[in-house]
């Protein structure tokens, strides 16, 4: 058996060679070629490395553990001995640097920017009117990108770098990017504002979006032509569930897209949401039981946008339930449990419907406006659908509205525009009434559009 303190050059078939010590005793094998270091051998055959020296704010040698062999390699050992060295001759103790090592360690994991955006995500979005929008950009365009970097360690080139490459990524994207540039600064500007996270300062302080992205360009929105409002409600009513549907209330309400297809059961009234839960077979229910005050939805405060009319804060909007909205509401899927009317997860969360979903849109679009052309002897080919956004369905509504001869206050109420100056202020009259008449116009003269004459009947293949 080796003697005690015998100095050899360990190697791992030396290290596994050894034998336990005797019953009650220990023993140790130091190393030839790191002062201080080897193995501690107990009765058991437990075979532990261990350095031997003079530890900071001790005036005798100790002994003190460094890893249990066979869970910790020679190499390992050996490198972890050196450091411990280095650290005592400078006067450290290396227990204490490996304690604030984990501790840092720790507190990199708390602080990564996964950690921070999750923090974020908790307690700032829940309520608010784009929360899960919101939410979905994080986990879209930045987690993927930043998820186990440390907050304080992203970068003002990394920053620009997202941004940039989010701006190039195809049409429209500037407005995109401007957007994430945006949600960046204020989620910085929000963990700045947070002491356990040690930011001090925000990668884009000296950022501008104007540098980034270039200067803005002005927003030019277009009105939709009868025939591409026939194109786009005929293509809807062929969209399956929730797209189909929630294009078709856009259309019947002017609501912006977030503001329908996160609509949720509780905004509705009582009455109006038992007839739907009990409505059997689909059948038509019969609306006129029901007192017009109640057949209303009340879209809160806080899915409401507020600063197209330059308000501080957002308004909750009353929109008027008129016979096609309801006749929409009625071929809805009812779910047990989930709040939501617009919803791939039984109504657990709202629909998302982003670009690929209005692409699909804007094709079935163009194959209804080609077929209309070819039944009136025109070249297919040579008929387009300029581009278009959601928002224009809004400007399609109030310019129809307008030549409805529908009051300027009715046509801004319907729109949840506030009134302007004082008006604004101290008017509390919500337009109710002449916003149910405004919709119940426009919805005439939408059926009147959509709906196909006798002797004008186009008839479709069928595309996925």
């Amino acid at each position: 058996m080796p003697k005690t303190d015998h100095r050899v050059t360990l190697t791992p078939t030396k290290i596994s060679g050894l034998k336990p010590a005797k019953k009650g005793q220990r023993y140790q094998v130091m190393d030839a070629q790191v002062p201080g270091f080897g193995v501690r051998v107990t009765d058991t055959g437990t075979t532990t490395f261990i350095l031997r020296t003079r530890y900071p704010g001790s005036d005798t040698p100790s002994r003190r553990e460094l890893g249990r062999a066979g869970l910790m390699t020679l190499a390992a050992a050996r490198e972890k001995a050196r450091k411990w060295r280095e650290l005592v001759e400078r006067g450290v103790d290396p227990s204490e640097q490996e304690e604030r090592e984990r501790t840092d360690q720790l507190l990199k994991r708390r602080t990564t920017f996964a950690a921070v955006a999750e923090d974020f995500i908790r307690e700032k979005l829940p309520g608010e009117r784009n929360g899960k929008d919101i939410e979905r950009e994080i986990r879209k365009d930045l987690l993927p990108n930043w998820k186990d970097l440390p907050i304080t360690e992203i970068t003002d080139l990394q920053v620009s770098s997202l941004i940039k490459a989010k701006g190039r990524s195809g049409r429209g994207r500037k407005a995109g990017a401007r957007n994430l540039f945006a949600l960046v600064k204020r989620l910085f500007r929000w963990a700045m504002a947070q002491p356990e996270y040690g930011l001090r300062a925000s990668p884009c302080e000296n950022l501008r979006a104007k540098d980034l992205l270039g200067g803005r360009s002005r927003r030019t929105g277009r009105i939709l032509s009868n025939e591409e409002l026939f194109a786009l409600w005929r293509s809807a009513k062929r969209m399956s569930y929730p797209v189909g549907p929630a294009y078709q209330l856009l259309a019947l309400t002017a609501l912006r897209l977030n503001e329908a297809v996160d609509a949720e059961e509780a905004e509705f009234d009582s009455m109006v949401m038992r007839l739907l839960r009990n409505q059997k077979d689909r059948q038509p229910i019969d609306w006129r039981a029901v007192p017009e005050e109640r057949l209303i939805w009340v879209v809160p405060a806080e899915r409401m946008k507020g600063k197209d009319s330059g308000e501080k804060q957002a308004r909750a909007h009353a929109v008027p339930l008129t016979r096609d909205i309801l006749e929409l509401l009625e071929t809805l899927p009812r779910f047990k449990r989930g709040k939501f009317l617009f919803s791939t997860t039984f109504g657990q969360s709202p629909t998302w419907i982003g670009t690929k979903i209005k692409k699909r849109l804007d094709k079935r679009m163009l194959l209804t406006l080609r077929a209309m052309a070819k039944r009136r002897g025109d070249d297919p080919a040579d008929v387009t659908l300029p581009h278009w956004v959601n928002h224009d369905i809004r400007r399609t509504v109030r310019s129809h509205l307008s030549r409805l001869k529908v009051t300027e206050e009715a046509r801004e109420a319907v729109l949840a525009h506030a009134r302007p100056g004082i008006k604004g202020t101290y008017d509390l009259h919500d337009y109710l009434a002449e916003k149910r008449e405004a919709l119940e116009l426009w919805a005439a003269r939408l059926r009147e559009i959509v709906t196909p004459r006798p002797d004008n009947v186009i008839k479709f293949r069928t595309t996925a």
